[in-house]
């Protein structure tokens, strides 16, 4: 686990968002809770992410004991990232926050529709997703 912040924490919700701080933190642990990707595949996922700042997340979530590098010694090299148990568990914990998300700032059309882990496939643009949702735009 990386070092917290000089001076601690006032809190646990203070901790937790010391860990998943940041625009994409969340958006990068959604994605692997489907399965494990390969960096290209995260950034693919999650358009407008740039290499640096994927790349600068993912080692701060691996520091962080949530999120596990798997380096394949291959030719061409593979680098795999899946959620560790400790990842999974955060996860979990930010479920109610997409439905919250669902609920009260997409509105009631997507809180029925969109499943638990439909926020990543939003965010991806994938096809069917935001009609779903009820998003004209």
């Amino acid at each position: 686990m990386r070092a917290g912040r000089p001076g601690g924490y006032v809190c646990g919700i203070d901790a937790a968002m010391d860990v998943i701080g940041g625009k994409w933190k969340v958006l990068v642990l959604w994605a692997l809770h489907v399965r494990p990707h390969r960096f290209g595949e995260l950034r693919r996922e999650l358009p407008g992410i740039t290499e640096k700042v994927l790349a600068s997340h993912l080692r701060e979530l691996e520091a962080d004991g949530i999120v596990h590098r798997e380096v394949y010694d291959e030719v061409p090299p593979r680098v795999e990232y899946s959620l560790t148990p400790r990842g999974v568990t955060l996860n979990e914990a930010l479920e109610p926050l997409g439905a919250w998300g669902r609920r009260h700032v997409l509105g009631s059309a997507a809180a029925g529709q969109m499943g638990v882990h439909d926020d990543v496939a939003a965010v991806a643009g994938r096809p069917g997703v935001a009609a779903a949702a009820g998003d004209d735009a």
